[in-house]
């Protein structure tokens, strides 16, 4: 390959290599990460006898570009809104997991005798299941639309919230080789600033251009706008001293809350799947045989620990996030494997340079091995559970199924009017706070050099402290003002003279805040007397209170901010694509909703539900259907399936599964000579001794006899002439037949 620059041969031989493997991983029914590995191994220097990528260090920038795009579609599928309606079952499940298995890890890792490094990575590694590898799971078994799936995929998206913390953690203890609390609490704290301010500057600013350049947007330039914000926010991140993966995460956040969301997944997955593809590619080519071989023992040591820790963590974990034994034991037997986030983690070590070099492929065989025994632990929580009640007291195995507190129910306990109110107020403060700090940062970083030389130094700094005010008077006006007449603050204020006292004091606690933001702009840039710093902040934050024209700007900001952040649930509640307000309450029953999509190819289409009798075959109800940007409630048995309709389906975990299984496997099979049945156009004369001569076209047997169809006849003019049914074929007329190859052959013979 003369003259074909290395990348090529190497992207070319990745490809060609994963294309194959995965074709074989396909037809075996296993996860195409695996595939992906595998490839990445065949084509590494590990295969002498086969050909091997030339330059490594340009496949490690694509993959480094594909942990963007994979971080970045993974922000596409959360949803801060989610997370915070989940309430905190699933979140304790999380924590408890986490938190145990990082422990488990860790000391596994100080068994061995191996660096502190090495320990609190691998304990990092551990703690992630894949979500990829359970959805696949969960398809290929059958359970995705059981009730205990949905608990393990919110427990993943809160995992995978908590490695991006963790990775931004571990950049942190690895660049100071001490981790201590400080530190930690440190990285904490920052991660939540930058987080909150992202999102709340993004949500205000991104759904705003994407509305104003929607009618000019179509995929091609959605996908190049969805592509640079996420490189945009990458950068960012780096800048801040986060990692590129992080900033690409909350980009796709930030997006995911737009009404733009659904466009922006479907044209990011083919380019998400080539660089996630190279990717795990390049994990495969990390894999050393000889360190494989070498640590045959710690690799089989960790796979039980996996398997053992997340089957009784993991349960416990579900169980003190409020499930009973049976549903805990279902989803923690499903987490017991490491994925796709496991791999992330080690790359940012090797990457750092923090870690031995055998802990990669080390972790890399432990997760091939933990995923082929994925669906085998999926399989085994039923009969382990019924082993397991069969063996405790009666009184235990009731206490642990039905005292549980469901993590779906929630109290209908009222909070306290105080509860709320201070609620309310923390989390207007800490937002306002938030977005003061960056102006001023941004007006100190990048405007008050610039005014100083152009101004010279007073002026410069005088004009900077006033655009600096006058940037944040928004924020700090609703610090001091919102929730002061809310409903809760008017109830208190009535209730008992007694709680006027602390109501005037968080007055006057929030106003000092903010008279302290004004003082220290003021003095950190001009450095004016104390005297005329007091004067002036005063005189500021009584014009901000007193100011009309700020209010209005400040509820105009918060408003258009609510309606961004709500655009997706308003556009879903139009179009009918949101669930039903009354699945919740069938949960406590065992009764849910399942979504199923009709394929293209389903036997359903076309026909009737009076036909499909889903009630007889399955004891399920269809709610609804949902086609397009159409909703169809209540569905009578004269309404026809479409292909790709999306059915809302009522029943338990054994009926929706019977009806998912007949949805799959109920297909029109696929035509193995399809090639030959495509249709052809010919010219066809009426010769003297044609059997079409003298006859009509219905008794001619050109559609029925010969299964082709007379398209018209050439009779000189600019177009064919329509035949008339009644008028006779005569010798020398010439038609035009269309028809499959066979079928006008025969016809022409």
């Amino acid at each position: 390959m003369v003259g074909i620059p290395p990348l090529i041969q190497d992207l070319t031989l990745i490809l060609s290599a994963a294309g194959i493997v995965t074709l074989l991983f396909k037809k075996l029914k296993q996860p195409l990460v695996l595939g992906y590995i595998v490839a990445g191994f065949l084509v590494s220097p590990q295969m002498p006898y086969l050909m091997s990528v030339i330059d490594k260090e340009d496949i490690q920038i694509w993959a480094d570009i594909g942990v963007l795009f994979l971080l970045f579609s993974l922000g596409l599928d959360f949803s801060f809104k989610k997370i915070l309606k989940m309430g905190m079952s699933p979140v304790i499940s999380a924590l408890t997991i986490v938190f145990c298995m990082m422990t488990l890890g860790v000391g596994v890792g100080y068994s061995f005798g191996w660096r502190q490094m090495d320990c609190i990575f691998l304990g990092g590694m551990m703690a992630m299941s894949s979500t990829t590898i359970i959805y696949k799971a969960y398809s290929d078994l059958g359970l995705r639309q059981q009730s205990f799936a949905g608990l393990v995929m919110s427990v993943l998206i809160l995992e995978d919230i908590l490695a991006i913390v963790m990775m931004v953690m571990l950049s942190a203890i690895a660049s100071g080789q001490n981790p201590d609390g400080e530190q930690m609490v440190g990285s904490i704290l920052k991660i939540a600033f930058f987080l909150i301010l992202w999102f709340l500057i993004g949500i205000y600013l991104i759904p705003l251009f994407l509305r104003k350049t929607r009618k000019i947007m179509n995929n091609e330039t959605l996908l190049i706008v969805s592509l640079g914000l996420c490189c945009l926010m990458a950068i960012i991140s780096t800048s801040v001293g986060f990692s590129s993966a992080f900033g690409s995460f909350v980009m796709g956040s930030i997006l995911a809350e737009t009404i733009e969301a659904d466009k922006i997944i479907k044209v990011v997955e083919p380019v998400k799947n080539l660089f996630g593809a190279i990717f795990f590619v390049s994990v495969g080519m990390l894999v050393d045989v000889h360190i494989l071989v070498d640590y045959a023992m710690p690799i089989m040591l960790l796979v039980l620990a996996i398997l053992a820790g997340q089957a009784i963590m993991g349960s416990m974990g579900f169980m003190l996030g409020g499930q009973p034994l049976k549903t805990a034991m279902r989803c923690g037997f499903s987490m017991a494997q490491i994925g796709e986030f496991a791999f992330i983690i080690a790359s940012l070590g090797l990457s750092l340079g923090v870690i031995s070099k055998f802990l990669y492929p080390v972790v890399v065989a432990v997760s091939v091995i933990t995923t082929f025994a994925t669906p085998y632990m999926i399989r085994a929580a039923e009969p382990c559970y019924n082993a397991l009640a069969k063996r405790l007291p009666k009184r235990w195995v009731r206490s642990l199924n039905h005292n549980a507190t469901r993590s779906h129910t929630n109290t209908t306990r009222e909070k306290s009017n105080w509860k709320k109110l201070l609620i309310s107020m923390t989390r207007n403060t800490i937002i306002c706070l938030i977005l003061s700090i960056a102006g001023i940062f941004a007006m100190n970083y990048f405007a008050l050099s610039a005014l100083r030389r152009v101004l010279t130094y007073w002026p410069g700094s005088i004009l900077c402290a006033i655009l600096t005010v006058l940037l944040i008077s928004p924020a700090l006006r609703a610090m001091m003002i919102k929730k002061n007449h809310s409903e809760e603050f008017k109830a208190l204020w009535t209730e008992n003279r007694f709680y006027r006292l602390p109501l005037i004091f968080t007055i006057v606690f929030r106003i000092a805040m903010a008279l302290g933001f004004v003082f220290y702009i003021f003095g950190k840039m001009t450095h004016i007397g104390g005297a005329l710093i007091v004067t002036i902040g005063v005189g500021v934050i009584i014009s901000m209170i007193m100011s009309k024209q700020l209010k209005r700007q400040s509820i105009r900001i918060e408003r258009i901010f609510i309606r961004n952040l709500r655009s997706r649930d308003i556009e879903a509640q139009v179009h009918g694509k949101r669930k039903p307000l009354f699945e919740g309450h069938l949960l406590d029953r065992d009764i849910h909703i399942g979504m199923f999509d009709v394929p293209e190819a389903s036997t359903w289409v076309g026909r009737s539900l009076k036909d499909l009798k889903f009630r007889n075959r399955f004891g399920v109800h269809l709610s609804s259907i949902l086609r397009g940007g159409l909703r169809m409630n209540i569905p009578n048995g004269n309404t026809v399936i479409f292909p790709c309709d999306t059915l809302q389906v009522i029943g338990n975990d054994e009926q929706l599964h019977r009806f998912g299984e007949a949805i799959e496997n109920e297909l029109i099979p696929e035509d193995p000579e399809i090639e030959k049945r495509e249709m052809k156009l010919r010219q066809l004369i009426i010769k003297e001794n044609s059997p079409l001569a003298g006859k009509t076209l219905k008794e001619s047997g050109v559609r029925d006899k010969y299964h082709c169809m007379v398209v018209g006849a050439e009779e000189g003019q600019e177009n064919l002439t329509m035949i008339d049914p009644n008028r006779k074929f005569e010798i020398g007329d010439i038609i035009w037949v269309v028809g499959e190859e066979e079928k006008l052959k025969a016809l022409i013979d």
